[in-house]
């Protein structure tokens, strides 16, 4: 009777340690594996195991294991990612115990090197019906059995457990979080005060390649000619295929922007509308497509190639992120072209206005004083004598100069020397100075 209060008091003191883990500094991966040696300790196992789900519900991320050193572990290789009774214990959210885990069908037996594991007993970690992963143990002591007490003391631990995966994950999104809304108010920053259209496309695939964490990403423009253009491109390699050109009938991206409707492949080889020129500077294996719309109007294409993680694949939340900075991408071209537009219908104004101008001058100004020299012309004919002729000379060659001094100027006009020179800011200056000389403004 003894031996089973001190039995109690061990198991009950192990459990407020794991509580007080809970809250404090520790990273889940520490907390965790506290929660697993002290599973193993409350259950007197000799093997213990923590498996969380991965977001997609499908497979481990983490795996955390007691009782096999680093030299076991080594030998046995890589960690399991969800099969057999683990795939079982995903799928089927249930306490399972086990005699013998060799017995239950669902075995898939075990890899070269792994110790001999008989008695099983498998918690699911969860927490407000979510499922995070499941708690493993193997090997009670004696032979024996796990009890119905030891499920419900690795039940405590597992619910432990959720809370710390939980609390982790919504801290990892709200991080995320704020760092989408720092880029996307860059970018709207940047579509605000940014006119080079370089620049903004640049910020825009830089910022985005970091958030969904891609190792390439890029942004194809449609020529006048319908060809797509790669415009920008941040992440491997990203400098070989600025520039690339490609057909909008024979590329991914093209169909994409036919369609007008964002597409995730995970697999670019079994993908037959797949352009694999962009991706095979890096070995992609993975794609993301996502058009770039302003009002009914394809502007362009964002093209993104593997996530720098284990799992090269995106998810839908990358999806949606792309989505919205596809939006923000459409603007900054749309509106790059209307100023572009308005800035060459502006030139052109100006180009009409001072031909009028100058055709005015040519006609008022230079016309007249040509008629002039005609008429000096005349006079000088019909001199009667050789001082009248002489006067009739001066006459005509100072009506010449003054009419080759406004040639000049208008020349100069046209071209002023000061701005093939010194360029435009010199020339502007020196024309306001020449304007303020003639009319005394």
């Amino acid at each position: 009777m003894n031996e089973l209060r001190i039995d109690y008091d061990d198991r009950l003191r192990a459990l407020i340690g794991t509580g007080i883990a809970l809250s404090a500094e520790l990273t889940l991966d520490e907390l965790l594996r506290r929660l697993v040696e002290t599973a193993a300790l409350l259950t007197h196992a000799q093997f213990a195991a923590l498996g969380v789900i991965d977001r997609d519900g499908v497979a481990l991320e983490r795996f955390i294991t007691h009782g096999i050193d680093e030299d076991g572990a080594e030998a046995i290789g890589a960690l399991p990612r969800g099969a057999g009774i683990l795939g079982a214990l995903i799928h089927d959210v249930e306490t399972l115990r086990l005699r013998d885990l060799g017995d239950d069908p669902r075995s898939v037996g075990f890899p070269p090197n792994h110790p001999p594991m008989r008695s099983f007993l498998g918690v699911p970690v969860l927490l407000r019906g979510i499922t995070y992963g499941n708690l493993y143990l193997t090997e009670k002591e004696h032979g024996a059995d796990f009890t119905d007490e030891d499920a419900d003391l690795v039940g405590l631990l597992a619910s432990q457990a959720a809370v710390a995966i939980e609390n982790t994950r919504l801290l990892e999104a709200s991080r995320r979080w704020s760092h989408q809304l720092e880029a996307l108010n860059e970018v709207g920053d940047a579509l605000a005060s940014e006119m080079d259209l370089p620049r903004l496309l640049e910020l825009i695939v830089r910022r985005l390649r970091e958030l969904i964490d891609a190792r390439l990403i890029a942004i194809a423009i449609p020529r006048a000619d319908g060809i797509l253009v790669i415009e920008a491109a941040d992440g491997e390699r990203a400098e070989e295929i600025v520039g690339v050109e490609l057909e909008p009938a024979g590329s991914k991206s093209g169909r994409v922007l036919e369609r007008r409707r964002g597409e995730r492949v995970d697999a670019l080889l079994d993908d037959p509308e797949v352009d694999y020129g962009l991706g095979r500077p890096i070995g992609a294996q993975t794609g993301l497509y996502v058009p770039m719309i302003v009002g009914d109007k394809p502007i362009g294409v964002i093209v993104a190639h593997d996530k720098s993680s284990a799992d090269p694949r995106f998810t839908d939340e990358d999806m949606r992120l792309t989505e919205t900075f596809a939006n923000r991408a459409a603007v900054a071209v749309d509106q790059s072209r209307r100023v572009a537009g308005e800035a060459l219908r502006r030139v052109i104004e100006a180009q009409e206005h001072e031909r009028r101008r100058l055709a005015r001058e040519l006609h008022d100004q230079t016309g007249q004083d040509l008629t002039s020299v005609l008429l000096g012309l005349k006079a000088l004919e019909g001199a009667p004598t050789a001082e009248a002729r002489a006067r009739a000379l001066e006459q005509v060659r100072s009506q010449v100069l003054a009419t080759l001094q406004d040639v000049r100027r208008l020349a100069v006009e046209l071209r002023p020397k000061a701005l093939d020179d010194f360029g435009l800011v010199p020339a502007v200056r020196r024309l306001a100075e020449n304007i303020r000389d003639q009319t005394g403004l």
